[in-house]
């Protein structure tokens, strides 16, 4: 791929999601934190149900980036049972969690002022979401409703 082609962060976030998805991934959400934290741009925060889903999920998005935006990851982590899984890109982040580590650490709440991509960008229509996250979202929206109104 030449220079001219690179995708941005933001772009390869969304390649990230996207290849999520195609696993079955759920509860996807692309934050862009990059005005906020200075070690990255974006996270790609997944739920995947199982070690074998959480495997599938990071070789399909290793593969999507690489072919699809042109980048490799600079680092892979794990934790010993394979609950929580990272490939930092450097400008963004893709976490895949099994449901009880995604309960447990809420890394998204952590972000609470950082504005939500709209995975619709990422050719997602119909993201599935647990219900806790979902109330996330939509309280995250209704609040950036709430600022804007006022």
């Amino acid at each position: 791929m030449s220079e001219t082609q690179t995708k941005t962060s933001r772009e390869c976030a969304l390649i990230a999601a996207r290849a999520a998805d195609e696993r079955k991934a759920t509860d996807i959400m692309v934050i862009e934190v990059g005005s906020l934290i200075d070690v990255t741009d974006y996270f790609v925060i997944v739920t995947a149900a199982n070690t074998p889903q959480v495997e599938a999920i990071l070789e399909s998005v290793e593969d999507a980036v690489r072919i699809e935006g042109g980048m490799k990851p600079v680092s892979r982590e794990e934790t010993r049972d394979h609950t929580w899984e990272i490939l930092d890109y450097g400008t963004f982040v893709v976490d895949v969690f099994q449901p009880e580590a995604r309960e447990y650490y809420r890394l998204e709440t952590l972000w609470n002022d950082a504005p939500i991509v709209d995975l619709a960008e990422a050719g997602i229509e119909y993201p599935e979401y647990s219900e806790r996250i979902e109330r996330l979202i939509e309280k995250i929206k209704l609040s950036r409703t709430n600022q804007a109104d006022n």
